[in-house]
């Protein structure tokens, strides 16, 4: 039983680093998946297909593949390596769920039927207000359940930081696989179904919250 006590405390590490991967990839992906959603809606031809190209690629290539790139292109290509493998993890996320998130919210706003729009100007709003104080409440309702697919997704998706030698919850677990112990491995999967568990029964209850159309 006493060796029992570092392989705990070495999963909940990795735990921890899971974790930040995570609530990071989150804060920074969800505000830029918005602004790069604006860039593919753009008027301006230049900008829409440069959007459209930088999504397409981001979605089209693996997200492991990204995290080599964003980890050692920069230093042999401009000799400027990236200055820890933390970082190079949360600039491959961030921009990989930034994407996909874009596409989520420009098929939610593009779904709000224009007569809304037109119900803002005769009440003297600019676009600016419109969008933020009655749009963007619809859009929300909207991608909630797409929203929450990417987001679950996130949560298995933060073990692939193994790939650049980030230790997390996997890669810990491994090293004791390593030393002929199987159950550390399995037990991470607790992790990720209770992490997941959680997440469902979260927007579940924002869906409920959500759902005004319904008495």
């Amino acid at each position: 039983m006493g060796n029992i006590q570092p392989i705990l405390s070495s999963l909940f590490q990795g735990f921890y680093t899971n974790c930040f991967i995570f609530v990071m990839t989150l804060l920074m992906s969800l505000p830029l998946g918005l602004i790069i959603s604006f860039g593919s809606m753009a008027k301006f031809q230049p900008i829409k297909w440069l959007t459209k190209t930088f999504v397409w690629i981001i979605r089209g290539t693996p997200l492991m593949l990204q995290l080599f790139v964003v980890m050692y292109a920069p230093g042999i290509l401009f000799d400027m390596p990236v200055s820890s493998r933390m970082t190079a993890v949360l600039i491959a996320f961030v921009i990989n769920y930034a994407a996909y998130f874009s596409e989520i919210f420009r098929g939610g706003i593009e779904s709000i039927p224009k007569g809304q729009y037109e119900a803002c100007q005769v009440l003297g709003m600019t676009k600016t207000q419109a969008f933020f104080k009655v749009v963007l409440f619809q859009v929300v309702k909207r991608i909630v359940a797409p929203i929450s697919n990417e987001v679950i997704t996130l949560v298995k998706d933060t073990s692939l930081a193994r790939v650049i030698s980030v230790a997390e919850i996997i890669m810990c677990a491994e090293r004791f696989t390593k030393k002929g112990l199987i159950w550390p491995l399995f037990s991470t999967g607790i992790y990720f179904l209770v992490f997941n568990g959680a997440l469902t029964l979260l927007f579940g209850y924002i869906e409920k919250k959500l759902d005004y159309y319904k008495g």
